[in-house]
This record gives structure tokens, C-alpha cells and sequence, in this order.
């Protein structure tokens, strides 16, 4: 199989690792979107929405968090390339008794991709709450980490058809967090 054939364009036709060359690619307006949970107790869940927690608002120290790791990715994940991002988002959802869906958006106009800063958004907002947390209940869990939307490049438009919970809008998010 030659490299053109392969779709693991991470691997050279000697099966060596690389850094896919996207000189030669149109820039396009590119935009990705990632959603990952955090499960807890739900007494955890009510001071987080309360603000009490001794280390800070979670919610804002977390979306910084992980706004912060939308521009280190390519530091965090060896063949990402660095790209000037045009915006970083992620907002929250509370769902009742003891979880937060957190979904984040990323986009760029460049030659290829954003969906691996948004699922590393998504990861380290829900890392952040778990450290932020912690002192108070160890047994969080983080999951179901996944992209639900991509746009923009050769493959085109990835939707995940599947719902999760309901849709989360800026109006909503805003009101919640």
C-alpha cells in the first residue's frame, strides 16, 4: 500500500510516524465540536453550583482550563500542528442529581483541523474539575469523551447522529454556568 493509499497519513510508507504535510492544502474555515461528562456525588455537584468549593468558581477556572489547552495541543499530542486559533469555547450544563456535560467548540481557518484541541478542551475542563474537587470526592469519574461535530477540509461535514442530552446554546449555558 502506498502512502497515498494508507488512512493512517501519520505513518510514512516505511510505517515510520510523521507530521502529515498540509502545505499543499487550501486554507478553509474549520470548526470542531467535543463533549465529555463528569459524574460525582450529587452533594459534590450542589457546592460547585453553590460556589463553594475552597479552591475557586469551578466552572470558570475550568473553562479557562481548557480554553488554556485548545493553544498547548500540539505540546500534549506529538503530530498536531500549532494553529493560530480563531475561537475556543466551553460551556457546561448541570444535569441533575450528579453530572456536567461539558461541550466545547473550536474553529480556525487553516489548513487542516481543529478536532483534537476540542476534545483536549473538553478532557482538561473535566480534569480541572476533577482536581478543583477532589478534597471532597475522589470517586469522580470523567466520560464518554468524543467529537459531535466537525466542518470545513477534504472529508467535510462529520456530524454525530446520536443525542446525548439535550442541546446546549450559548443563551443556556450563560444562564447555567
Amino acid at each position: 500500500m502506498t502512502d497515498s493509499q494508507s488512512p493512517l497519513t501519520h505513518f510514512d510508507e516505511a510505517g515510520q510516524a510523521r507530521m502529515v504535510d498540509v502545505g499543499q492544502k487550501p486554507e478553509t474555515d474549520r470548526m470542531a465540536r467535543a463533549e465529555a461528562f463528569v459524574e460525582m456525588n450529587p452533594s459534590t455537584l450542589q457546592l460547585i453550583c453553590d460556589r463553594k468549593i475552597a479552591k475557586g468558581d469551578v466552572f470558570e477556572i475550568a473553562r479557562l482550563a481548557g480554553i488554556m489547552a485548545t493553544k498547548r495541543t500540539p505540546e500534549l499530542i506529538p503530530l498536531c500542528h500549532a494553529l493560530g486559533l480563531d475561537s475556543a469555547q466551553v460551556h457546561f450544563e448541570v444535569l441533575e442529581p450528579n453530572r456536567i456535560r461539558i461541550e466545547t467548540a473550536v474553529s480556525v481557518h487553516a489548513r487542516t483541523g481543529v478536532e483534537m484541541e476540542a476534545l483536549t478542551a473538553a478532557s482538561i475542563a473535566g480534569l480541572t474539575i476533577y482536581d478543583m474537587c477532589k478534597s471532597v470526592d475522589r470517586g469522580m469519574t470523567i466520560t464518554n469523551l468524543r467529537l459531535l461535530e466537525k466542518q470545513g477540509g477534504k472529508s467535510g461535514h462529520f456530524l454525530r447522529e446520536e443525542k446525548s442530552s439535550t442541546a446546549v446554546t450559548q443563551e443556556d449555558t450563560t444562564k447555567q454556568s
